[in-house]
């Protein structure tokens, strides 16, 4: 009888040898979310394990992090004043600001990635300024501000620019803007294929960036669209992308792999906060076996073609990984 499948898994370490998908620290982005204040750290309820942390904690996770080899972050913030343009996170000593010349100060070999949006600044949550007719967002207009908001994420020291916004051309203006100013080694990861999801719930708590009306569906992309969701990516990827991505992941595996066929760059993907709720609270909850779980489902998204991962799990994928 025919055993050769067997004979290839009878025993762990040719499991091990011939294993053909691996995951590694170093595929790894973990997002924080830096709040104003001192000794701030306040757990999402709908995301348990998920902190808001004043920029003093923020360090002090930091810290911890690179102690366990993870040594990538993705930086959002949540600013006290909001107003109808975002206009704190245009100012060069903004909170966003300030937290990444901190970090790269007291760890200057961690990898900071920012995201650039004005979701989180806005009264309305939206993601930049509103037409007053259409009372939707202003493409055009908001490619401006998001140019200004890009040079204070690199002067103050970024090492990569994530622009999650889904504004038309927001690629081709962040690299002319970043090229003319001196900062022609600042790459972008784009949002390339960002889908008006319903994962993106717990998100808006942490962030604190529930849109006060209407929904993002008339900039982000219908989760039914699989040829348009291609061509966003490769567009972003002729207007001068150097990393593409994929946003959610778990439910758009089918889109991880079309990209990969399509693109040579390198392909993240972001495992959305909804996505890390319903494994967080299953295991809670004793329905499945949380770690295992969680590791099998971080390895659908390299099996599925992406070099990165953006997860809310990473920080716990690490210690399972030095566990090993």
């Amino acid at each position: 009888m025919f055993k050769r499948f067997r004979r290839l898994r009878i025993n762990e370490t040719l499991r091990d040898l011939v294993r053909e998908t691996t995951l590694s620290k170093n595929d790894f982005i973990y997002p924080l979310f830096v709040k104003e204040g001192t000794g701030v750290k306040t757990e999402v309820k709908s995301m348990p394990g998920v902190f808001q942390m004043s920029l003093d904690e923020i360090l002090k996770e930091c810290a911890y992090l690179q102690t366990i080899g993870l040594n990538s972050i993705i930086l959002f913030a949540i600013p006290d004043v909001k107003d109808s343009v975002g206009s704190e996170c245009l100012c060069n000593e903004s909170i966003i600001a300030r937290t990444i010349k901190a970090i790269k100060k007291e760890f200057p070999t961690m990898f900071v990635a920012t995201d650039l949006c004005f979701c989180e600044y806005t009264d309305h949550g939206h993601c930049g300024i509103l037409d007053p007719v259409l009372q939707t967002v202003d493409n055009d207009k908001t490619l401006e501000i998001s140019a200004q908001q890009a040079l204070v994420h690199a002067r103050a020291g970024a090492d990569l620019i994530a622009p999650s916004g889904m504004m038309d051309g927001i690629i081709e203006t962040l690299r002319t803007t970043l090229d003319a100013n001196g900062f022609e080694n600042l790459p972008i990861m784009a949002y390339s294929t960002k889908f008006a999801s319903a994962y993106y719930g717990p998100f808006r708590d942490v962030a604190e960036s529930t849109p006060s009306f209407g929904d993002r569906r008339s900039y982000q992309m219908d989760p039914a669209n699989r040829l348009e969701a291609i061509q966003e990516s490769l567009e972003d990827e002729a207007q001068g992308a150097d990393i593409l991505m994929v946003k959610p992941a778990l439910s758009y595996l089918d889109i991880i792999r079309d990209i990969r066929n399509e693109s040579k760059l390198p392909l993240a993907v972001y495992n959305v906060s909804g996505e890390y709720a319903m494994l967080k609270h299953a295991g809670l909850a004793g329905l499945i076996d949380y770690e295992r779980v969680m590791m099998e489902t971080l390895m659908s998204f390299k099996r599925a073609g992406a070099n990165i991962i953006i997860t809310y799990h990473a920080k716990e994928a690490c210690e399972i990984l030095n566990r090993k």
